[in-house]
């Protein structure tokens, strides 16, 4: 195994170092769940443990009317969630139904667990984790039916929310400072994802972005209170990784839509982000790839006044470098807003794709080289 980068080794020397102070001050630890998904097969559970000031039973039964503004302090203020001390190595222990499954978190405090002949049926459930100093919690975790044909994969920033990433200061002020109730959502996008789901019961939503584990919570109650549906967010590590200062977003989102492709095999999704980072390369590239696992790509395109707060230029990234699209297999729509949007997906959405036989692909595939059927093989990937 290779040596871990400087940066890492240094930031779990601090680690260590104050998770052993707020020990010996008597702090015990909290799990911040986070919604899961999965198979028939198998489920990804989700979490992290970090320290918290006092222990679970210290806490009074009828708390103050100061103690409650200081619970809304800690509630809408996303700046403490980056300060928080994680607690490394903490056993973790994940109940589904009558099933306990052990593990330990990770540098980071984050707990990312496979667990697979769980016995659920499809839908929405609760598992429960606990771990010895904190108290038990119970995490969402939607699972996908095999009979589901129809999901939606999304970024967050600027697509669902505007937070003019990646220019560093306004970036740094809606992430640490500003109250996620004081963000703004995109016009449209919360009603398009309702409708489409509507349409299609029992599809799932999974919010892919490059931003950190640390905002969860502040994103999953943005969400909520926008009327988004529920779903699972896929994010990053903030801060050092074992083989650099910070991890490649690009790469994340690239190694995530794969893994949603080879862990949910009968999904087509339709991909949706904006052109104000690498959304369109991003998923125009995992399109060539796997045709079969994608419905389309919708690109809410940004103003001139976002691309210029987003890049400093008033021009899409795509109009600088154009992803290829002229022979993409899969429709690619654009639009300002939700509402747009969801007039230009409508019809890729409710298209049914057949499904055909291996003998009839591989008929096609012989005497069809050069012209490529719209419509695809369906079910598990036999790469």
């Amino acid at each position: 195994m290779a040596r871990p980068h400087a940066a890492a080794l240094l930031e779990d020397a601090y680690t260590e170092r104050k998770a052993g102070l707020l020990r010996s001050r008597g702090w015990s630890t909290r799990i911040v769940p986070s919604t899961g998904y999965g198979s028939a097969s198998q489920l990804r559970i989700f979490g992290r443990v970090i320290f918290t000031r006092g222990r679970p039973e210290d806490e009074p039964e009828a708390p103050t009317y100061a103690a409650r503004l200081r619970a809304v302090e800690l509630e809408t203020r996303g700046w403490r969630a980056f300060v928080a001390t994680p607690a490394t190595e903490e056993p973790v222990t994940v109940r589904v139904n009558e099933r306990l499954v052990t593990t330990r978190t990770d540098r980071g405090g984050f707990v990312d667990l496979v667990i697979r002949g769980h016995g659920l049926t499809p839908g929405w459930h609760h598992v429960y984790l606990s771990s010895p100093r904190a108290e038990p919690i119970d995490v969402p975790v939607l699972v996908v039916g095999s009979t589901v044909t129809h999901g939606i994969i999304s970024d967050i920033d600027d697509t669902v929310l505007s937070t003019s990433l990646p220019r560093p200061m306004i970036a740094a002020w809606n992430t640490f400072l500003r109250s996620e109730g004081a963000r703004r959502p995109v016009p449209g996008m919360a009603t398009m994802y309702r409708e489409l789901l509507a349409a299609q019961p029992g599809a799932p939503v999974v919010y892919l972005s490059t931003g950190a584990w640390n905002t969860a919570p502040q994103l999953t109650r943005f969400l909520r209170r926008n009327g988004y549906p529920a779903g699972p967010m896929l994010l990053t590590d903030w801060g050092p990784t074992n083989t650099g200062w910070f991890r490649s977003g690009q790469e994340h989102k690239r190694a995530q839509l794969h893994r949603l492709a080879r862990e949910l095999p009968n999904v087509k999704w339709l991909l949706v982000g904006d052109d104000g980072q690498h959304d369109p390369r991003l998923y125009t590239d995992f399109a060539a790839a796997r045709p079969d696992r994608v419905r389309g790509i919708a690109i809410r395109e940004l103003t001139a006044g976002e691309q210029v707060l987003s890049h400093v230029i008033p021009v899409a990234t795509d109009d600088i470098a154009p992803a290829p699209t002229e022979r993409l297999e899969v429709p690619v729509v654009r639009g300002p807003d939700g509402y747009e949007l969801r007039r230009r997906v409508e019809g890729l959405w409710h298209e049914e794709v057949r499904p055909r036989t291996l003998r009839e692909y591989a008929s096609t595939v012989v005497t069809d080289l050069d012209d490529p059927p719209e419509y695809v093989l369906e079910g598990p990937d036999e790469r």
